[in-house]
């Protein structure tokens, strides 16, 4: 787990190496251990290390493979590396190291492009061929490890976040009325390959890219998810058997598959917990875990001890608790959204920022249950969608869209007012001959775009902040395709993740399987009041604000009027989402006063 950053020339001349100094600096937080940097010709590859597999020296990136005709800088983890590594010895290939890294570049050397296709885990690398004068990227399937790019006349740069890329001072900060749509449409995504930001762009998804000095730049799928039925039918039992064996090795995977000690983020909700379950079931007897709570506000609880404590009791776990004054909370905002390469709404990114720093005081790696819920139909909206009438757009729309497009025009200014862009989006997805009916579809639009800027992304970027990585076993893909094809009655059972719960029965405690759903709660930033509400009417009265005319300030106004009057369908504070989206402009974005 890393952060990588490089640059292709367009017109023959090498890259400055100042530009390496600065996006390094930029990704650093991601790699504490080691640093590099590569020069060829045109290319710069730079690398900032997170030592997880082969700590020695061999490790260091950027990596050369024996012939040294290909260069690769790697972020991820590929979990079936040690059987790939023994298949490419058995076919003539060399190795210097016992890295996952130098895995992938003698696989691009065997199979080409199509070594994508054989790699099993999450990853986002870059390789030069220096021969062919080639430049080749790929993404992981589910978009767990992140890659940005962004194109000039000059050439085509590339990072593990955004402001690497605008800290080279290259590339222009207008924004993107459809990436804005999408921020004030979907809590926050926006699905790649657009960004809010018009010059920077994201490699999608099941995607690799190739990039040539002449400035050719193409990117093809490698990876479909089908939601449809098997030929063979199966039973519930099947079913729940099949799932469990494929969780089970997910699991084993993702603890194995290191040299360092691997925890658990132990949210107290059924997905950790049962995470924790199946680590003791594979044999694991010094399970680390880890959780966090807030103050209560009238309205919500801050914290979900009473449910995380029985299972780390029951498994006798290493367990730590962190308690999280609301004083700590507002001084340490600024951290958290300084560490979030795209603007986040959910507010548990905060709790996610501030648990991983305690985190990686232990450990250096921690499983983490994100993707269950949009796996497996976990959230309350998929019950009402399958169950309402109408078209496609409207059936979704109606019971998870922020902001249906007439408010999303009342929002913001007249200039970033336009077309319906998210309903096209919703559209194209929804109807699809690659799921077999309407809720099919529904998950593997969220499995396979909204996930991955929502929870994904949002983990990665609060653990990575402290050099930590999280491993996210129910998005194994393995797992997703087995899920995906199970009927949506299964997982919609028990008021969602029925087929979870029934793997969880008898393994955690019943407390934690019939509790309503829950979420890593932060209520001072859902029911904004005092020092809260000071702080998002500071941002929003800003001059920077107010010159920058994002917004309608009569929305605004209203807003700040009845701070606790306006939410989304999905319970989310509408005036948390529009300090948060300015407020991250001024951190990122606005050009720093000197």
């Amino acid at each position: 787990m890393c952060g990588i950053f490089g640059a292709l020339s367009f017109d023959g001349s090498s890259i400055n190496p100042d530009y390496a100094s600065i996006m390094s600096a930029r990704v650093a937080q991601r790699g504490p251990d080691d640093k590099g940097e590569y020069f060829d010709g045109p290319v710069m590859l730079g690398h900032r290390r997170l030592a997880i597999i082969d700590l020695s020296e061999l490790g260091h990136q950027p990596m050369l493979d024996h012939s040294r005709r290909y260069a690769i800088v790697f972020n991820g983890t590929i979990y079936n590396y040690p059987e790939l590594r023994e298949d490419l010895i058995a076919r003539g290939y060399r190795f210097n190291s016992h890295s996952d890294t130098e895995v992938i570049i003698n696989a691009y050397a065997c199979w080409g492009d199509a070594c994508v296709e054989r790699l099993h885990g999450m990853f986002a690398f870059a390789i030069w061929d220096s021969k062919r004068q080639n430049l080749f990227l790929a993404r992981d399937r589910m978009g767990i490890k992140p890659l940005y790019y962004a194109l000039s006349a000059q050439g085509f740069y590339f990072a593990s976040n955004p402001q690497a890329l605008l800290a080279t001072g290259l590339f222009s900060t207008e924004i993107d009325p459809v990436g804005l749509h999408h921020q004030l449409s979907l809590h926050a995504v926006i699905p790649a390959p657009r960004t809010l930001l018009k010059s920077i762009r994201k490699c999608r998804p099941a995607f690799y890219m190739k990039v040539t000095p002449d400035a050719k730049v193409t990117d093809e799928r490698y990876w479909t998810l089908l939601a449809k039925r098997p030929a063979e039918p199966m039973s519930d039992e099947e079913w729940t058997q099949a799932i469990h064996d494929s969780l089970m090795q997910a699991v084993k995977k993702r603890l194995t598959i290191a040299d360092v000690p691997v925890g658990v983020l132990l949210s107290g909700g059924l997905d950790s917990s049962l995470l924790v379950a199946l680590l003791a079931e594979a044999g694991q007897s010094d399970i680390r875990t880890f959780s966090i709570g807030f103050e209560d506000q009238p309205e919500e609880r801050g914290n979900e001890f009473e449910f995380s404590d029985p299972v780390a009791e029951r498994y006798a776990t290493d367990h730590k608790k962190f308690l999280i004054p609301n004083a700590d909370v507002l001084t340490r905002l600024p951290e958290a959204v300084n560490a979030m390469a795209e603007p986040m709404f959910g507010q548990d990114a905060v709790a996610f920022y501030l648990l991983s720093e305690q985190v990686s005081k232990s450990v250096k790696v921690v499983q983490s249950g994100q993707g269950a819920d949009e796996v497996f139909a976990g959230y309350f909206w998929y019950a009402k969608m399958w169950a309402a009438e109408g078209n496609v757009l409207d059936r979704f729309s109606n019971h998870y869209i922020d902001r249906d497009h007439d408010e999303f025009c009342d929002t913001v200014a007249a200039a970033y007012r336009g077309e319906d862009h998210t309903a096209a989006l919703i559209e194209e997805h929804l109807n699809t001959d690659q799921a077999d009916n309407f809720l099919d579809a529904v998950l593997r639009f969220d499995v396979t775009t909204l996930v991955v800027d929502d929870p994904v992304k949002r983990v990665d970027n609060m653990t990575m902040a402290w050099g930590l990585e999280a491993r996210v076993p129910f998005l194994d893909h393995h797992l997703v395709e087995l899920a995906a094809s199970c009927p949506p009655e299964l997982k919609l059972k028990h008021e969602g993740k029925g087929v979870l719960k029934e793997i969880a029965r008898g393994r955690i405690p019943d407390a934690v399987i019939d509790r309503p759903k829950g979420y890593f709660p932060m209520p001072a930033l859902k029911y904004v009041r005092g020092d809260f509400y000071q702080f998002m009417a500071d941002t929003l009265n800003s001059q920077r604000s107010r010159e920058r005319g994002l917004f309608n300030r009569e929305y605004i106004d209203r807003l700040l009027a009845e701070p606790e009057q306006h939410f989304t369908r999905l319970n989310g504070s509408k005036l948390w989402h529009s300090a948060l989206l300015e407020y991250w402009l001024q951190q990122h974005v606005d050009p720093v006063e000197i």
